[in-house]
């Protein structure tokens, strides 16, 4: 299992996380939601090691670096200039001395144009990309920063499926999105982040109160405002 205590991480003056506690475990789907600059990717960087200087306790239970037993799709994936889509997934598997496996049959589902230079992918292209470099390598864990974004409808709902069956084969996996009914179909838990602290753990069995939490912790000072504009009864005849 994956354990993030106390954690808590600065840049400079300004403090962007706040004593945070989060487990995550095999085979489990957990969701982390929160507005822009809540603190949901530095959350996933400092629990994957791309920042060193934060304060409380980044683990993995059984005792194994977490690096190596984890993989990290991020918001806007990063590829080297006149490098081909299959040059990127074999440096990937490389640089972990890992051994680079026949795509074709993972890309008959992603449909990418693997021989073609990354940097003239769309934004859905990249994602999947970056994505197809995971799923070809057996990690136990599996930290998703907006899968879904840049990706059309089909390919959302070929990556939703995708998640279910690695959660029934063990996997444990994080991700957050900005689409929250994506969340609430897919997830066992969802986490809410404002300000850099955990407002509250939702359960399965709460997903339905969510969005309502939401918009009454997000928007409560523009309630009043939209009342007005748009009571929720509408005026008489």
């Amino acid at each position: 299992m994956l354990v993030i205590e106390g954690l808590g991480k600065r840049f400079g003056a300004q403090t962007v996380l706040h004593s945070v506690d989060l487990e995550l475990r095999p085979g489990t789907l957990h969701g982390l939601v929160g507005a822009n600059g809540a603190g949901k990717t530095t959350l996933l960087h400092c629990l994957y090691g791309l920042h060193a200087d934060y304060q409380g306790t980044v683990r993995e239970t059984s005792g194994r670096p977490i690096r190596q037993c984890t993989g990290l799709l991020p918001y806007e994936p990063y590829f080297y200039p006149r490098i081909t889509g299959r040059e990127y997934v074999a440096f990937c598997l490389q640089a972990r001395q890992r051994p680079v496996p026949d795509l074709e049959g993972w890309n008959e589902l992603l449909e990418l144009p693997l021989d073609q230079y990354a940097e003239e992918y769309s934004a859905g292209m990249r994602k999947k990309l970056a994505l197809l470099a995971l799923l070809v390598q057996d990690f136990r864990y599996l930290i998703l920063d907006e899968p879904f974004n840049g990706l059309d409808l089909s390919a959302n709902l070929l990556l939703m499926e995708m998640l279910r069956r690695l959660r029934r084969q063990g996997t444990g996996l994080l991700l957050t999105s900005h689409l929250l009914g994506s969340l609430t179909e897919l997830c066992d838990e969802i986490t809410v982040l404002a300000d850099g602290r955990v407002r509250r753990h939702y359960p399965a069995t709460d997903f339905a109160r969510l969005p309502a939490d939401l918009l009454g912790q997000l928007h409560e000072h523009k309630l009043g405002q939209l009342d007005q504009l748009l009571p929720e009864e509408p005026p008489g005849p």
